[in-house]
């Protein structure tokens, strides 16, 4: 008996792999997830110099061209056109002073989207959770990506101011082909600083955002200009942090 206990010590002490089996993928998600804490606090005072996306629209763009480079240009929060905070707000989170960085009603919606059609087509994104996954995350598009999306989302909520956080959104993300930032857009779009904005001009720029790539090239489409339109009559209601 004393021999078989002796041997059963023996296999358990020869086979901690197990153990790292089990918590080593633990123990890494942790690490990452302290990671993303870890820049989020740095990103309370320093700018950040690219993002997740924007390295990935590099390297694309360098595929066919090696000598590409993005515009992308940092201003601060009050040089950019409060006509443009309004029309984001407005057009991509409506709620976004009260929420904690997830709109539940709206990710409730997003589901029951995604449910009848047997697909991820709509996220129901707070502008909290979009600059998560443009700081950190792919484009790609998972309930598993999704998740990580709000754990982080709620990282910034505690860490971060909301005007902060919108001031880091409006600088980085993307609003056409290797396009980011309201500076880089205004210039690019209009000809014109993102102080300058008026009020036409932020509500199509807001418009773009859920595809600026395609927007880019088709930039008068009936859809455009209706939801343009929409976009001006709801500016006037959007709360700015």
């Amino acid at each position: 008996m004393a021999k078989a206990r002796g041997g059963k010590a023996r296999a358990k002490a020869g086979r901690p792999w197990i153990k790292w089996l089990i918590f080593g993928p633990l123990i890494i998600v942790l690490l990452i997830q302290l990671y993303f804490f870890l820049m989020i606090c740095w990103w309370t005072m320093f700018n950040p110099s690219s993002t997740s996306m924007m390295r990935t629209q590099m390297s694309a763009l360098q595929e066919t061209n090696p000598k590409a480079k993005l515009r992308h240009q940092w201003v601060p929060y009050e040089r950019i056109s409060n006509n443009l905070k309004r029309a984001v707000i407005a057009s991509e989170d409506a709620n976004f002073n009260e929420h904690d960085g997830v709109d539940w009603a709206a990710l409730q919606k997003a589901y029951e989207k995604n449910t009848r059609r047997h697909k991820v087509v709509g996220g129901g994104s707070t502008i909290t959770q979009q600059l998560a996954k443009n700081l950190f995350l792919s484009g790609s598009r998972s309930y598993v990506r999704k998740a990580q999306e709000m754990v982080i989302a709620f990282m910034l909520e505690t860490v971060m101011s909301k005007q902060r956080i919108l001031e880091i959104y409006l600088n980085v993300v993307e609003f056409g082909r290797g396009v980011f930032g309201a500076e880089a857009a205004a210039r690019y779009y209009f000809k014109t600083s993102a102080a300058g904005l008026g009020t036409a001009q932020a509500a199509k720029l807001a418009v773009m955002l859920p595809n600026p790539r395609y927007y880019d090239r088709h930039r008068d489409t009936r859809y455009l200009g209706r939801r343009t339109n929409t976009i001006l009559i709801r500016m006037n209601s959007a709360d700015l942090p």
